[in-house]
């Protein structure tokens, strides 16, 4: 996710260099014929992640043009992208930092600190008062309780600082 102009102009050029690498992979005439596979997979890989630069480029253009003065609609799929979508809202209403400080009533270097850590050693409170000042509301809040699979042993530190493995399967080494 772009969090600023800085990162979006930095995305801006690394687009670049991935245009010229395909282009150079387009013109590499001897890779496609000993090795169309390698070719195909090498180009693949180059035009992924140069369609999710993009996408990040238009959602940053889309949040950052976006009038104000309307709603916005950030869906949330998954609560672990909750710090994505105050960073999103405030960006959206084009507030500064040191403006969402003020009205959540923080200060601009725990804002910085927050979005730049996307909110994991923030408080539930400092993030409260973040969604309040922002005025976020939830339309449609639906929260699906696995009863049958819940887990019944203590969740680790460990698991609570990656949350990303929480939800994948077991590892062989488990």
């Amino acid at each position: 996710m772009i969090k600023n102009e800085k990162e979006y102009k930095f995305t801006q050029e690394l687009i670049g260099e991935f245009k010229k690498s395909i282009a150079a992979i387009d013109r590499d005439e001897a890779r496609k014929k000993n090795d169309p596979n390698g070719w195909e997979l090498m180009r693949g890989s180059l035009q992924c992640q140069l369609d999710k630069l993009k996408a990040e480029v238009a959602e940053y253009e889309r949040l950052t043009s976006h009038d104000r003065h309307l709603p916005i609609v950030l869906k949330l799929d998954d609560i672990n992208d909750l710090p994505q979508i105050l960073i999103k809202a405030r960006m959206a209403a084009k507030i500064s930092q040191q403006e969402l400080a003020k009205l959540a009533g923080l200060t601009e270097e725990q804002i910085k600190h927050y979005e730049d850590n996307d909110y994991e050693d923030a408080s539930f409170l400092d993030v409260k008062f973040v969604i309040d000042a922002l005025d976020i509301k939830i339309q449609k809040g639906e929260f699906l309780i696995s009863l049958y699979t819940l887990r019944r042993t203590p969740i680790t530190k460990e698991e609570l600082v990656v949350p990303q493995t929480r939800n994948r399967e077991p590892s062989s080494t488990t």
